[in-house]
């Protein structure tokens, strides 16, 4: 008779092992999954990249992009929106920080409670409670020896020359930045495999590159003369609208391509203001184009020829 259905002289296979355990009854090693950020998120950064200290106080403060750009330094915790003024509403959604309150929580920004500035007369009691006790943690952190804080600014008697470097000023998608560092030493913001910030640089050689231009600036209705009416700049607005936005966020070009690794740190990008900016204000163009320096020259390959350089005349808005 057929053993259980099995018709005589038919081979049995071998049945696969149950890897559900393991053949002294230890629990199988799991893969781990890496978490990646999807595609859709508008902001890539990640918790640890968001934490910082307030250079004023020492206190603890969340910085997030705003909806055009801007970082924010946010206080860490939530609080009723009751007690808060409307002003002070902010609230996130999708890592980006908005103004207003969505719900009945809300975050306010750090600088309303700082410390060290001086009290805004639209404190409520509840944010006055709140700067009393950043103030004590201020005094414990710097009597335990973890923070010291700036010198009080004062007005010099006579006039010194100032001694931070001068800072590019870079055109992106027609709106004018002011770079944290020099265009070469721009390092990439996204995470590697190991958990460590990229350190290759933004600039690449073998990707198109922007000229320095000069440009005409005016201040308006009501503002302060400026020292010039023309400023030199990195002009990027010539290139692809993805070498452009490359620049923008501030990746080299393998994490550009890898769109779902996350960010270490902000951008570090600010909107040039050329009153608040007007110490870095060039008017002469440089002599060569940036170009990469050390072992990050020979890791990205040859340097590119030098490119030329272009000036806007005021009028007429012809290249020459």
């Amino acid at each position: 008779m057929p053993w259980c259905g099995v018709q005589p002289g038919t081979l049995l296979a071998m049945q696969p092992h149950d890897f559900a355990h393991r053949w002294d009854s230890a629990a199988p090693a799991v893969p781990r999954r890496r978490l990646r950020v999807a595609t859709s998120s508008p902001s890539r950064l990640l918790r640890q990249g968001q934490s910082r200290r307030c250079r004023e106080c020492g206190n603890r403060v969340d910085w997030y992009p705003r909806a055009d750009h801007r970082p924010i330094g946010l206080h860490p915790y939530e609080l009723p929106t009751c007690p808060v003024p409307i002003a002070c509403h902010w609230h996130l959604s999708g890592g980006i920080a908005y103004r207003g309150a969505d719900s009945a929580w809300c975050r306010i920004p750090h600088a309303a409670v700082c410390p060290r500035r001086a009290p805004d007369s639209n404190l409520t009691p509840t944010l006055t409670e709140l700067r009393r006790r950043l103030a004590v943690l201020t005094r414990r952190r710097i009597d335990a020896g973890l923070f010291t804080p700036p010198p009080p600014v004062t007005c010099p008697t006579t006039a010194q020359p100032d001694e931070r470097p001068v800072l590019p000023i870079v055109e992106i998608l027609r709106i004018r930045y002011l770079a944290e560092q020099p265009l070469e030493e721009l390092r990439c913001v996204s995470q590697t495999r190991r958990g460590h910030r990229c350190p290759h640089p933004v600039l690449d050689p073998a990707a198109p590159g922007g000229v320095w231009s000069s440009a005409a600036i005016s201040s308006g209705t009501g503002q302060l003369a400026l020292p010039t009416d023309h400023l030199v700049l990195y002009d990027l607005n010539g290139v692809p609208y993805a070498e452009q936005l490359r620049w923008r966020t501030q990746r080299c070009p393998a994490h550009m391509a890898a769109n779902t690794a996350p960010d270490l740190a902000l951008a570090g990008w600010q909107v040039f203001d050329p009153l608040t900016h007007h110490t870095h204000i060039r008017t002469s163009l440089p002599d060569s184009p940036p170009s990469l320096r050390g072992p990050e020259a020979d890791s990205t390959g040859p340097l590119p020829s030098p490119t030329r350089r272009r000036t806007t005349c005021r009028g007429r808005g012809r290249n020459r």
